[in-house]
């Protein structure tokens, strides 16, 4: 188990890398994410590159995909788990587009967190709404 702010960066780094590719407009996001947002409040976001090293170690390894999932879902209580849905999905749209491999993650992600479907929903939405292109 990690702390929750821990599985929160885990989950926006599963969401860079879901394309095989980590974007600077991704990256940015995240710190940027990391230094307002009132829950990562008590992170030093000098220890991102440090976590997303680790993340990426879990990710790499057998089962990784499941493992990691796992771990996000284990560490967060459930108030958090659509806040990790919500990151995961501002990380994906950060670049403008969804790939089929980042619309597969963020299902598993969606099911792994086991997020009521009209919830996700409603995340998906809002998600929409903050990154639309006039």
């Amino acid at each position: 188990m990690i702390t929750p702010q821990g599985a929160l960066i885990y989950t926006m780094v599963l969401a860079s890398v879901a394309d095989t590719d980590m974007r600077d407009s991704e990256l940015r996001l995240m710190g940027d994410t990391v230094r307002t947002l009132p829950v990562f409040r008590d992170v030093d976001p000098e220890t991102l590159p440090e976590t997303t090293r680790a993340c990426l170690e879990i990710l790499t390894g057998e089962e990784g995909l499941d493992t990691l999932i796992a771990i996000i879902r284990d560490s967060l209580p459930v108030p958090l788990r659509e806040t990790a849905y919500a990151l995961a999905l501002d990380v994906v749209a950060a670049d403008g587009k969804v790939t089929p491999e980042e619309a597969r993650v963020l299902e598993m992600l969606r099911h792994g967190l086991n997020l009521d479907r009209l919830v996700a929903a409603g995340i998906e939405r809002g998600a929409r709404a903050r990154w639309a292109v006039g």
